[in-house]
């Protein structure tokens, strides 16, 4: 087990990026760099301790590096800003790499001038590099905020102009995906689109057979679950595994709604609403037809999904 530790403006953000990669094994909020011995958030909000929001992080080096977290670090931040990030403001919110050891130093020192030198920032790289010094827990309710107030972090993430950050200084390069899509699988999976209701393939779909993500062929759905809920759009009851799909809370409209996103892929899917049959859970993934790809039963053997036969072997609830 190795560590590290890293601020970037509000903690609640940095968590879920870098908990979620392999090799991570914990990832804790807190606070560091300041004077006093102690550390609470009434107090270093007003920047009056020396205290930055930061987050600790233990990890397996044997699979995941410091530079690759370093890698991840980056675009979480905007690495011009000294006087705090994004609608953040103050001094406790500044982004600062904590150092354990000489060679993490050294690491982070490179890797700031291979930003500086990459030409994606106009304005100079000011993010400091420190010595690491004790590091204070938060209090239980910033803990796993992003999990424990899951509507209100989406909010803020959105409200704060880190993913519109994000967006305009570290786009994902998927364009190698308009050569494998159509115009509208394009639209619908990386642009978040939708496509017509009763318009597209798979709103009437009465064979048996397995759904996958369109663009990396991830399992998704199983016509097992498959019902017509009238909408005009393909709709199950679940997915055949909840660890299959991810749910992230849309707020880009007036009506917030649950998002369905493909867990490898990332791919834009739908989104699940409480109003499904009472008996099989009451919800319903509302999902684009342009997001799937149907393998019919006799299929997926041949297809490399023969696992998934034992779907159809089971009875129906």
């Amino acid at each position: 087990m190795e560590k590290a530790m890293f601020a970037g403006g509000c903690f609640w953000c940095l968590v879920r990026p870098i908990q979620e990669r392999d090799g991570v094994l914990k990832v804790i909020s807190g606070y560091t760099g300041g004077t006093e011995e102690d550390a609470v958030y009434s107090k270093v909000k007003n920047g009056g301790t020396g205290h930055v929001e930061a987050v600790y992080i233990e990890y397996d080096q044997e699979r995941i590096s410091y530079k690759e977290l370093l890698d991840i670090y980056w675009p979480l931040t905007d690495p011009t800003d000294s006087e705090g990030q994004f609608s953040d403001r103050g001094a406790a919110y500044r982004s600062i790499i904590f150092t354990y050891t000489d060679e993490q130093r050294a690491q982070a020192e490179k890797s700031k001038s291979a930003l500086a030198e990459s030409g994606r920032f106009e304005k100079q790289i000011v993010t400091e590099i420190r010595e690491a010094g004790p590091f204070y827990p938060a209090e239980d309710f910033h803990q796993d905020f992003d999990l424990k107030n899951s509507f209100r972090y989406a909010l803020y993430v959105q409200g704060s102009g880190r993913e519109k950050f994000q967006r305009t200084y570290w786009p994902k390069d998927r364009t190698h995906l308009k050569e494998k899509l159509t115009d509208l699988q394009y639209f619908v999976t990386q642009e978040n689109g939708t496509e017509p209701p009763y318009e597209n393939e798979y709103w009437d779909n009465e064979r048996e057979g397995v759904y996958v993500d369109i663009v990396s062929g991830e399992p998704l759905f199983s016509s097992r679950d498959q019902y017509d809920a009238g909408c005009g759009w393909p709709s199950f009851t679940k997915p055949i595994t909840d660890s299959m799909v991810e749910e992230k809370w849309d707020v880009s409209t007036k009506n917030t709604r649950r998002e369905i996103r493909s867990r490898h892929a990332d791919s834009h899917l739908g989104h699940v609403f409480e109003d499904g049959p009472e008996s099989k859970g009451g919800l319903r993934y509302c999902i684009n037809s342009a997001a799937l790809r149907f393998i019919p039963k006799e299929r997926l053997e041949e297809e490399g999904y023969g696992d998934f036969m034992i779907l159809f072997a089971l009875k129906r609830d």
